[in-house]
C-alpha cells in the first residue's frame, strides 16, 4: 500500500513583478508562431524519459531549481530555462485545493503513494508509460500570462500527437488538457511563483489506465482517460488485422513521443536545447545546478 503525504497547506500566493516586454505571440487557431525575430532562449534539460523517478525526488528537484531562479531573478540575473522529462513510479497527486471527494479510496490507506502538492487542478495519476514534462521557465522572458502558458502547454501536446502519430487532438472549451473525442490524453497542472513556472504536463503514451478508476481524474465525472497506445490500437483494429498493421513496442512509442514533445516544446516556446544535465550527473545532487544563459 502507499503513503499519504499531505504536509502542504494553502494559501499559495505569489508576488507580482513589474511588467516586462512580451516575447512570443501565438495564433493557435492557425498554429502560427510570430516570434521569429526574437532571439531564442536556451533551455537546459534533465532528460530522464526512460527512468522511473519517485515523485518526491522530482518534486524536490523542481523546488531547488525554482528557488535558485527566484534568487537570481531578484538580483536581475538571468538563467537558462529548464525542462525535466521523466516517468514516475505509480503515484496519485492532488492540487492545492483539490477535493478528497474525488478519491475512490481511503485517504489514510491509498493503493499507492498520495501527495498533496502546490499545483493547480484536481487529482491525477502518474505512472509508467506516461511522459511527464516539468518546464521551469521565467515567464518574464516569454509571456506574463497564465492563460497563454496553459494554452502553450496544450499546443505542445497537440502538435506532438499530430506530427508523431497522426492523432488529431484538440482542446475542450472550459477544460484544461488535451483530448481526442471524449478521451483525455494529457493532463496539465501548474504552479507559478514570481512568474517562474513548475509542475507541468503528463501525456499518457503506453500508460495502464486502470489506476485512473480509483479517482475522478481532474474532477471530471463524464469523461474518459485514454492513451496514445490505446488510440493507435483502435485505429489498427478499425483497419482490420492485416500483417502490416502492428504497433511499435512500448519503449519505441515512448521514444517517439519523447522526441516529438521535445521538438514541439522548443518550437512553441522558442527555445534551443542546451546542456542535458542528466548526462552531466547534476540531477543526482540534492540541489540541481542550473546554468546562466
Amino acid at each position: 500500500m502507499g503513503q499519504s503525504h499531505f504536509e502542504l497547506e494553502p494559501p499559495y500566493f505569489t508576488q507580482t513583478p513589474s511588467k516586462l516586454p512580451a516575447k512570443n505571440h501565438f495564433c493557435f487557431a492557425n498554429s502560427i508562431v510570430s516570434a521569429s525575430h526574437i532571439p531564442r532562449r536556451r533551455c537546459d534539460i534533465y532528460d530522464l524519459h526512460k527512468e522511473l523517478v519517485p515523485y518526491a525526488e522530482a518534486w524536490s528537484w523542481q523546488n531547488a531549481i525554482v528557488e535558485e531562479k527566484k534568487a537570481l531573478s531578484e538580483k536581475n540575473e538571468d538563467l537558462a530555462d529548464s525542462l525535466i522529462v521523466l516517468q514516475h513510479h505509480p503515484v496519485y497527486t492532488l492540487g492545492a485545493g483539490s477535493s478528497e471527494g474525488f478519491l475512490n479510496f481511503d485517504v489514510k490507506n491509498p493503493p499507492v503513494d498520495l501527495y498533496r502538492t502546490e499545483r493547480g487542478g484536481e487529482v491525477t495519476y502518474h505512472g509508467p508509460g506516461q511522459l511527464v514534462m516539468y518546464p521551469i521557465i521565467n515567464l518574464r522572458y516569454h509571456e506574463m500570462d497564465l492563460h497563454w502558458y496553459l494554452r502553450s502547454l496544450e499546443e505542445v501536446v497537440i502538435r506532438a500527437l499530430s506530427s508523431a502519430f497522426a492523432i488529431e487532438a484538440s482542446r475542450i472549451e472550459g477544460l484544461t488538457g488535451v483530448w481526442v473525442g471524449n478521451q483525455k490524453l494529457a493532463a496539465i497542472g501548474i504552479k507559478v511563483s514570481r512568474w517562474i513556472t513548475y509542475h507541468g504536463l503528463a501525456l499518457n503514451v503506453t500508460t495502464d489506465t486502470t489506476p485512473f478508476q480509483h479517482i475522478v481524474p481532474c474532477g471530471i465525472w463524464d469523461r474518459q482517460v485514454g492513451s496514445v497506445k490505446g488510440l493507435l490500437n483502435e485505429k489498427i483494429m478499425s483497419k482490420g488485422c492485416r500483417e502490416d498493421n502492428h504497433l511499435p513496442d512500448d519503449q519505441e512509442l515512448i521514444d517517439i513521443a519523447h522526441k516529438s514533445l521535445i521538438t514541439e516544446f522548443c518550437e512553441v516556446f522558442q527555445v534551443d536545447l542546451g546542456i542535458n544535465l542528466y548526462d552531466e550527473g547534476v540531477w543526482k545532487t540534492s540541489s540541481p545546478a542550473t546554468s546562466k544563459s
